[in-house]
């Protein structure tokens, strides 16, 4: 994760906004407003399997019309407690992206 952080920032000029060490996630900001780019850490490295997640404002609701147009999820919406509601959905190609509902005002969304 410090690898990460440091190429992110040295070379691409992002800064970084939190780290959750408990989780191995951070999230660094982007030279456009409101564009973070979140970083994971993971046992098992897979180039290619970044995860675009998009920040929304009530996530059930926008489950709810993702879910109507038959988008196929991932598992249910959990939360990070206090944080951040999550969930995981695929394109038809299978490719994931996820949707994120800040809890906190200290995280962009």
């Amino acid at each position: 994760m410090e690898k990460a952080i440091e190429w992110y920032g040295d070379v691409l000029g992002l800064e970084l906004v939190y780290k959750l060490e408990q989780h191995g996630w951070c999230e660094m900001s982007t030279a456009t407003k409101h564009v973070t780019i979140g970083l994971g850490q993971t046992e098992e490295v897979k180039p290619g399997s970044t995860t675009p997640t998009f920040g929304v404002v009530d996530i059930e609701a926008s489950r709810k019309h993702l879910e109507s147009k038959d988008v196929r999820f991932d598992g249910d919406t959990y939360e990070i407690e206090g944080m951040v509601k999550l969930c995981m959905f695929y394109d038809p190609d299978g490719n994931s992206y996820m949707l994120a509902e800040s809890l906190t005002t200290e995280i962009p969304s």
